[in-house]
């Protein structure tokens, strides 16, 4: 006897393609689709409502990202995989490299095959594929199985896993492992090279070699992302707030990446060293958004050499200082803007390799009659170059318009104002800070595992950003309900004649001085140009604001001392 049983379902169809260069990319309804995502993980103790998760996909969706990896079983019921659904947010779902190392599954490992090699075992983890796929196969959002991650499955195991892949689901992607295995099924044509710690910019552009901008890469990142002073404040007890000591160094990760030494001497390195932590957030900001933004933005340029990403991660299990967009208060830091920046469908970015100006359209169809408009100002706000372009662009495609190198022959730091509009109708802007002094890697290092960074042998040097001219501004906002939302139209007004530089917005419930969040910005770390005015826009859960009055704080980098 069959039960009745009522669910939501959607039809699409998911393939895959190698590119020239035998790397592998995804098709959604036949149209390749460059993969933007980052990895998921549940709270510590796996308690997440659905409250919970709701702003983490709302956050997803916010960050103009399109993908999510689970590596592992996540999620206490199909809330997260229905959301996905209705949000058209693709999950690739996948087993956890903790059963394939010895220090995480307790048991002899296989370089190669990870620890499940038991015939006991094979039969428990044959079985556990089995209820996976039967469980959530009729998620539409779904668009790969894993069926390792850092290992691929012994082989008998994997001739049991691919039985039940062609009995009971092949409308997606079957993939051996996150890394490049070939296994006797099939080769998994992605890689998992790094890295997972700092790199600079031009990183993404130049590495031929790890995890730069070609093929799919399904793990990696430039390593930690400090949260604002807000929620150090909120781990790190007073009495260890500075100097940085072993405290912070328990909200780090495990192995080699429980400290901040690397994130904090390129932080130093680029902006100079920090007198106090309220310092040291501000300039982890600055950091997290330069190293961030061009991940994306690479893996876009070049499409479809490079096919997708997936940053290591998305968000913390436990408030931690490493591998997220935002924390596990739902925070998020300036990684998370810059994020959202990269993954805008039409835009202007900076090319940190050969110092050119591409344009980017997402979309299915092509964009004509577009104006890019090209600004470089000196560290004095002093305009020194300006151009405009007619732009036409072709349909889910990358394009280079200009070419900028000519400014290395400039001195110090510099600013590039990228911005694209129709007739009366913006349509984006990139703001960069640059440097004249190139970051160097330095690929002939003999570092106790290049896996997981490539050094660095010579840092850009920002230092000038400490002495721009103290910003005055002007703000104001006005609120209107709007559904189940209180909407902020935010003015802001650059009154000075130099650049109001990286403008940190925070909404504060006026009586407790509390953070409000979750807050979805229109944008964020935002600069203004010599006596520019800027609208934004901030939307809030009705909930979280009714009848109380609200702060808007916006700090500039260049605040009064």
């Amino acid at each position: 006897t069959i039960a009745n049983h009522d669910m939501k379902f959607g039809i699409r169809e998911v393939k895959d393609y190698y590119n020239e260069d035998g790397h592998r990319g995804f098709m959604i309804n036949g149209e390749k689709i460059s993969i933007r995502g980052a990895g998921w993980v549940d709270n510590m103790t796996l308690d997440n409502t659905h409250e919970y998760d709701e702003v983490q996909l709302q956050y997803v969706k916010d960050m103009n990202m399109n993908t999510i990896r689970l590596e592992g079983f996540w999620g206490k019921d199909e809330h997260l995989y229905q959301r996905c659904d209705e949000l058209g947010i693709l999950i690739m779902v996948g087993w956890s490299c903790h059963w394939e190392w010895e220090n995480y599954l307790g048991k002899v490992c296989d370089e190669k095959y990870g620890g499940i090699l038991s015939d006991e075992d094979v039969s428990l983890m044959a079985g556990a594929w089995k209820d996976q796929i039967l469980w959530l196969r009729n998620h539409p959002s779904i668009m790969s199985w894993f069926s390792g991650s850092d290992c691929i499955p012994l082989p008998k195991l994997e001739k049991l896993y691919f039985e039940t892949f062609k009995e009971y689901d092949t409308s997606r992607v079957y993939l051996s492992s996150a890394k490049e295995w070939k296994s006797g099924e099939v080769e998994s044509g992605v890689k998992m090279r790094g890295p997972y710690a700092y790199v600079p910019p031009v990183y993404w552009y130049a590495d031929t070699l790890y995890g730069g901008a070609f093929g799919f890469n399904t793990e990696t990142g430039p390593g930690a992302q400090v949260p604002p002073i807000e929620s150090i404040r909120k781990m790190i007890p007073a009495k260890d707030l500075w100097p940085i000591n072993e405290m912070w160094d328990f909200h780090c990760g495990r192995n080699e990446f429980n400290t901040l030494s690397r994130y904090t001497k390129a932080l130093n390195e680029r902006y100079g060293e920090a007198k106090s932590v309220e310092e040291y957030a501000r300039k982890a900001q600055l950091l997290n958004y330069e190293l961030m933004r061009p991940m994306f933005e690479a893996f876009s340029v070049n499409r479809y050499e490079a096919t997708g990403v997936i940053q290591w991660m998305l968000n913390s299990a436990w408030p931690e200082m490493y591998w997220q967009l935002y924390d596990s208060y739902l925070l998020p830091n300036a990684a998370y803007f810059a994020t959202k920046k990269a993954g805008e469908p039409i835009q202007a970015i900076y090319n940190y390799e050969d110092e050119g100006v591409y344009m980017v359209n997402d979309k299915l169809e092509d964009e004509a009659n577009m104006v890019l408009d090209i600004r470089v100002y000196n560290i004095e706000s002093k305009l020194i170059l300006h151009e405009i372009l007619g732009v036409n662009i072709y349909a889910n495609s990358a394009q280079k318009l200009y070419d900028l190198s000519g400014l290395k022959e400039k001195t110090g730091t510099y600013f590039v104002d990228l911005r694209v509009s129709r007739e009366d109708e913006d349509i984006a802007q990139n703001f960069y800070w640059l440097s004249t002094q190139e970051d160097l890697l330095d690929y002939e290092a003999k570092v106790p595992n290049w896996y997981y960074h490539t050094p660095s042998k010579q840092y850009s040097d920002f230092l000038l950003l400490n002495t721009l001219p103290s910003s005055k501004m002007e703000q104001s906002m006005v609120s209107e309900i709007q559904g189940n939302e209180m909407v902020y139209n935010i003015t802001l007004k650059n009154l000075n004649s130099n650049i109001s530089f990286f403008i940190e917005m925070m909404m504060k419930d006026q009586e407790t001085g509390e953070t409000i969040l979750p807050v979805y910005w229109e944008d964020n770390y935002v600069s203004l140009l010599p006596h520019e005015k800027r609208f934004l826009e901030a939307r809030i859960p009705l909930s979280l604001v009714e009848g109380k009055n609200i702060d808007l704080i916006a700090l500039p980098y260049n605040s009064a001392k």
